[in-house]
């Protein structure tokens, strides 16, 4: 079962926080369709948070069809976001670990290795939305 946590200097709201962190769940394979998310109660008693913030993060989850509500029963996985095998994924997270240990070598904090890998990634895949524009060198919010 996922656990929740937030993340108070993110600057994204928690109920997003909570959506990302199953959407992460299933693109990795922790999730599967059928699998049982954590009540809101429970999520409310681990991570001191508003029930309605969970709420608001289960029904976006619904809204988008990852998720089915069941009375009485709870809140289930319909979908999974995972496209290769677990092992794939373990072999791609082993391959990034000697760069990983690089980055943190030459200096780097994980904010910047994260955003140094999402701007190599909008140059890999010029598809990934971004928020700065390299051509014009302003923010595009």
């Amino acid at each position: 079962m996922i656990k929740f946590y937030l993340d108070n200097r993110s600057g994204v709201a928690p109920y997003l926080q909570l959506v990302q962190q199953v959407k992460h769940a299933l693109r990795l394979g922790f999730l599967q369709p059928g699998d049982q998310l954590p009540t809101v109660r429970e999520v409310v008693a681990s991570i001191a948070i508003n029930p309605n913030t969970v709420f608001k993060a289960y029904r976006e989850l619904e809204r988008e069809g990852m998720v089915e509500s069941r009375p009485g029963s709870g809140t289930f996985i319909q979908k999974t976001l995972a496209v290769p095998s677990r092992a794939h994924l373990e072999t791609l997270r082993a391959s990034l670990l000697p760069w990983l240990s690089s980055a943190f070598d030459t200096g780097l904090d994980s904010e910047s290795i994260t955003a140094l890998f999402i701007d190599t990634l909008q140059h890999f895949a010029p598809e990934t939305p971004t928020l700065y524009d390299h051509a014009s060198s302003e923010k595009k919010l």
